[in-house]
């Protein structure tokens, strides 16, 4: 016990100041902070996360994706959806190559391919031991692509293209707790029963993604988010689920990969901005909109973005939703390919 409780005043502290430094879901990444400080200072006497928290955080990761799903942000793109989809495409691809430099690093193909890929952190982070990946890898790069794009997408939009704030951010709505509650609940059991029976590939997230996404349809939630506690709680889980598995030697690994990694982040987000101007010419957006669409990753920051600078917010959204939706969708495929190429 005394063990848990030193763990969980690690997660707090390290959650609290990335929270108060305004970094990307600080409790997913305090939880992996504060479980690695653990891991690192205290080997002679490990501890391991139960299985079945794990597969709650896991199901709260894929309910909190499925509902960001909009489905009236999707059917607005109306002609345009197709010229989306192949550029969601070709963003993924391109980020896919470039993080193939890793592999240089000593890493498979695989921990480089999720390393690597645009969009969808949460997720690979959580599925990444299942997809035969190495999730400290995983978890450290791709937030560290996060930071990245948080860092340099305000500086583009202003100095690039002239962005201004004349808008008001996205607001913030009040929504019902005990409906938000019950989708939360309904959305986790129902997704991991019926992504088992179903025999989802990683059932513990795409099930739970799909039944929040079509929940999100119904009258009474389709205004329900999941509360920032529950939230939390699943984000915490695997963040701790990947810290923990750190040693000294992984960490002298990933430093060791941290040139090459910075290397495919600034080839993909170049790939990506120039993707954005298929859609200036081929839609009827703006450069800035383009940009913002298919900017890789960092969905809450980039929609934050285009609400304040009076931009096409449900077109942005779309985009994002739909490469958001190709990544963990085709994540596990894309694994047993990988897989079967590297025993062959």
């Amino acid at each position: 016990m005394l063990r848990w409780l030193l763990l969980l005043a690690m997660v707090s502290v390290a959650s609290a100041i990335l929270s108060v430094a305004h970094l990307p879901t600080p409790l997913l990444f305090g939880g992996l902070l504060g479980g690695l400080i653990y891991a690192v200072s205290r080997p002679r006497r490990p501890l391991q996360l139960p299985g079945r928290w794990f597969t709650v955080g896991q199901a709260v990761v894929g309910v909190l994706v499925g509902a960001s799903v909009d489905w009236g942000s999707l059917s607005s793109l109306g002609a345009s959806w197709a010229i989306v989809l192949v550029v969601s495409c070709f963003s993924l691809i391109v980020s896919v190559l470039a993080g193939q430099l890793l592999v240089r690093r000593g890493v498979s193909r695989v921990t480089a391919t999720f390393s690597s890929i645009a969009g969808g952190a949460a997720g690979l982070t959580a599925v990444a031991d299942e997809l035969g990946a190495d999730s400290r890898v995983v978890a450290s790069l791709q937030y560290l692509r996060l930071l990245v794009v948080l860092v340099t997408m305000p500086l583009v939009a202003t100095t690039v293209f002239g962005a201004s704030s004349d808008a008001n951010p996205l607001e913030v709505e009040t929504h019902a707790l005990l409906t938000d509650l019950a989708f939360a609940l309904v959305a986790i059991v129902a997704g991991l029963v019926g992504g088992r029976l179903l025999r989802f590939p990683t059932p513990a997230i795409i099930g739970p993604l799909v039944a929040a996404a079509l929940l999100t349809l119904v009258p009474v939630f389709d205004d329900a988010r999941v509360p920032w506690l529950v939230a939390s709680v699943g984000y915490a889980l695997i963040g701790i689920q990947v810290g923990l598995k750190f040693t000294v030697e992984s960490l002298r690994r990933i430093g060791g990969m941290l040139p090459t990694a910075l290397l495919t982040i600034v080839t993909t987000q170049v790939a990506c901005a120039a993707l954005g101007w298929v859609l200036v010419w081929t839609t009827d957006v703006s450069p800035l909109d383009a940009y913002l669409a298919t900017n890789p990753g960092g969905i809450y920051a980039v929609l934050g973005m285009s609400a304040a600078t009076g931009g096409d917010v449900t077109f942005v959204a779309a985009a994002q939703i739909v490469r958001l939706i190709i990544v963990l969708g085709s994540a596990p495929f894309v694994a047993a390919f990988l897989r079967r190429g590297e025993s062959g």
